[in-house]
């Protein structure tokens, strides 16, 4: 296989990649199964131990994944530009392309569910398996609403970029402080927007070639600074130690985290790029970044249905499951990571198609485009909060293609319906240079 194309950017793409194989890793790993005397117990294993946190200091990866969102968003973003395209096209684009894929799977997952509860499987196990498949879609949302307010934050980084990133991580930490104060951990979910914002704010800079402009050692010590920050906030008790915590809802912690990834990555951004350049590399960047949001959506299922086959173990075998977090449980998961990552790998093959399908035309509509968003986060919204059921994912997917068809998508949504079971910026040279970042 050839290198990758000199347009993009090889260390971007490589640790793209890399982020997601990692949510893979780690949502894999966070899933135990045992089996009692009433049937079969589902739970996080992660819970069973201090194990997670320094697994999570490794793979809580989120924050560099919108901060590279930032990077890639502002290239493609003033490549279209340059092109003579709107910024609301772009908008409509990525409605477009972070909803088909969604309205696959999670139909998929309503039919699934749906036949569960008539095989008759209890109720409880039903709705355990839709809380699962549901809670990373959390992301779905989250980077849909990141992504449509791109050209407005863009335009701000343009005009103040400092303090327009200064503003929303001081929002994110009035947020935490109002939180920590009334004790409700449901003002937290309002830093959904501050930190995720925040970081791909981050990632404008990055795109500027800020970052990259400062000299070595400023930016070991603000790497530093921030896990010095980092490490005092846990001793002080601020914020969990273990990262997967100050997820749901978002802290500050995950700020720090960002930049401290951030500068890593600048400081390693050329041996970085040489490794992309390898043959062996370039087969998995290709591979998962054609693939990245299938792959997403759809590792969740392929757990759920490796959980469900795991619980039939002591009845197939009549051999007893390890304990979570056991020395026997930690032998057996790299089979489980290996069985884990070859269905995932099966399962896109074919189902990106739906991502990868060729452009259609979109709206230019800044109304219309305002309405797709606030339904594609809607859908999203539905299934976090009331669980993901047949019910819900019906309604959810009557959203993402509402919203479809207002992106301009109208061709691709009936391509979908089918597909589903029934029931400050650079000079123009820099950025045309960049011009092929997926939109």
């Amino acid at each position: 296989m050839t290198a990758l194309s000199p347009h993009r950017d090889g260390a971007i793409d490589l640790v793209r990649a890399l982020c997601i194989i990692g949510v893979v890793t780690l949502h894999a790993l966070m899933v135990g199964v045992t089996v009692s005397p009433a049937g079969p117990v589902f739970e996080n294993a992660g819970e069973t131990g201090v194990w997670l946190i320094p697994v999570s200091w490794m793979l809580q990866v989120m924050p560099l994944f919108f901060v590279i969102g930032g990077f890639s968003g502002a290239t493609a973003l003033r490549a279209r530009l340059l092109r003579g395209d709107s910024p609301t096209a772009f908008v409509a684009a990525r409605v477009r392309r972070l909803l088909v894929p969604a309205v696959a799977a999670v139909g998929t997952a309503g039919v699934l569910l749906a036949l569960l509860r008539d095989a008759g499987v209890s109720t409880e196990l039903v709705g355990i398996a839709g809380y699962r498949f549901g809670q990373p879609l959390w992301f779905l949302g989250v980077f849909l609403l990141c992504q449509a307010l791109l050209p407005v934050m863009l335009r701000l980084h343009a005009l103040a970029p400092l303090r327009s990133l200064a503003a929303l991580a001081g929002a994110a930490l009035a947020v935490d402080i109002v939180r920590a104060a009334t004790g409700v951990d449901a003002v937290g979910f309002v830093n959904l927007a501050f930190v995720w914002l925040a970081l791909q704010q981050g990632g404008f800079l990055l795109a500027d070639g800020r970052i990259d402009a400062l000299s070595a050692r400023t930016r070991v010590r603000i790497g530093l600074t921030a896990l010095a920050l980092l490490v005092v906030s846990f001793a002080l008790g601020l914020h969990s130690p273990d990262l997967i915590a100050n997820i749901n809802p978002p802290t500050t912690a995950l700020l720090l985290v960002g930049v401290v990834h951030t500068m890593a990555f600048s400081l390693l951004r050329p041996q970085l790029a040489r490794i992309a350049e390898r043959r062996d590399a370039t087969a998995v960047v290709r591979f998962v970044s054609a693939r990245a949001m299938t792959i997403y959506l759809w590792h969740m299922p392929v757990l759920l249905t490796l959980a469900g086959l795991t619980a039939l173990t002591p009845i197939v075998a009549n051999a007893p499951l390890p304990a979570p977090a056991s020395a026997e449980w930690w032998l057996s998961r790299p089979l489980w990571l290996a069985s884990a990552f070859t269905l995932t790998a099966l399962l896109a093959v074919p189902l990106s198609r739906l991502e990868t399908s060729r452009p259609v035309p979109v709206s230019t509509s800044a109304a219309r485009a305002v309405a797709a968003t606030a339904l594609g986060v809607a859908g999203v919204v539905l299934l976090l909060v009331v669980g993901t059921s047949p019910l819900t994912a019906s309604v959810a997917i009557g959203c993402w293609l509402a919203a479809l068809r207002l992106a301009g998508a109208g061709a691709a949504s009936r391509a979908v319906i089918s597909a589903v079971p029934a029931a400050a910026p650079r000079s123009s040279a820099a950025v045309a240079g960049q011009a092929k970042y997926s939109s």
